[in-house]
């Protein structure tokens, strides 16, 4: 009889992806891995300042990713340096920040592989709360501006004249991905959570005629990695957020055999 914490853990790790397989669609089409990567990177300096601010280590991460987003957004509208360098800049100045703060934290000792990695076999009844409310909500701004953002990917110059508000819209589609990152990084961890959201949707690109389809079948296949790299983990005896990322990267390997379909698998 399966037990209640596997239960927990594939009803979190679905829900997860069920919001990271859309979001990370625009990731793929607009080429924003480098900047998910920051984000992730902010992780160890929410899950530092939660602890050190005796607030929930997952709502902190929510909230510094959303911060660091906003600078990474601001700053670059300022055009100062390259987009890459201020990226590469940003994401190991807070990596190395979550570091100090945890070395200052003397009383403590914080289990870095659990946040490192995952730990979604310890997923409560309070983190399936969060985790299907951001991803009701995550799911729900996504379809309420999906014309919008679809406009912005495509051309930001024409979606301009045609009236859509290019900055806002940007700003929100940065801070869905914010989300996002908060959230799955209790599913597979900081250093893997990324792969949740890129993997996924890039094997839906082969397979897609529309962008709609692409959303859903990178949803699909993200719940089906899930499902199997926690059954995977469990008959073999592996970590399971890499085991979930390994069956979602086989699946991308798979997705390369099939001829691409439709205007999804060459947009961008």
């Amino acid at each position: 009889m399966t037990e209640d914490f596997f239960l927990r853990a594939l009803a979190g790790g679905i829900g997860v992806a069920l919001a990271a397989g859309p979001v990370g669609c625009f990731v793929v089409w607009r080429r924003m891995a480098y900047f998910g990567a920051a984000l992730a990177h902010a992780v160890l300096l929410g899950v530092a300042l939660g602890f050190l601010l005796e607030i929930e280590p997952t709502l902190a991460v929510l909230v510094v990713c959303v911060l660091l987003a906003g600078c990474l957004t601001l700053f670059e509208r300022q055009r100062l340096v390259p987009l890459d360098t201020l990226l590469g800049v940003l994401a190991h100045a807070v990596f190395a920040a979550g570091l100090i703060v945890i070395a200052f934290m003397e009383q403590l000792r914080v289990d870095l592989i659990g946040y490192l990695f995952g730990d979604i076999l310890s997923v409560s009844v309070a983190d399936l709360w969060f985790i299907f409310g951001s991803a009701v909500v995550a799911i729900a701004v996504l379809a309420w501006q999906w014309r919008n953002f679809l406009a912005v990917t495509v051309n930001e110059d024409l979606a301009a004249v045609e009236g859509v508000p290019v900055e806002r819209v940007r700003i929100l589609l940065v801070l869905l991905l914010a989300v996002v990152i908060a959230v799955g990084m209790k599913i597979v961890g900081m250093l893997l959570v990324l792969a949740l959201v890129i993997v996924p949707a890039a094997a839906a690109r082969r397979i897609a005629r529309t962008p709609e389809q692409m959303a859903v079948a990178a949803a699909g296949l993200g719940a089906v990695a899930v499902i199997a790299g926690l059954f995977g983990s469990l008959e073999w005896d592996v970590p399971a957020g890499p085991a979930i990322v390994m069956v979602a990267s086989a699946i991308f390997v798979a997705s390369l055999l099939v001829p691409v379909r439709g205007d999804s698998g060459r947009k961008n």
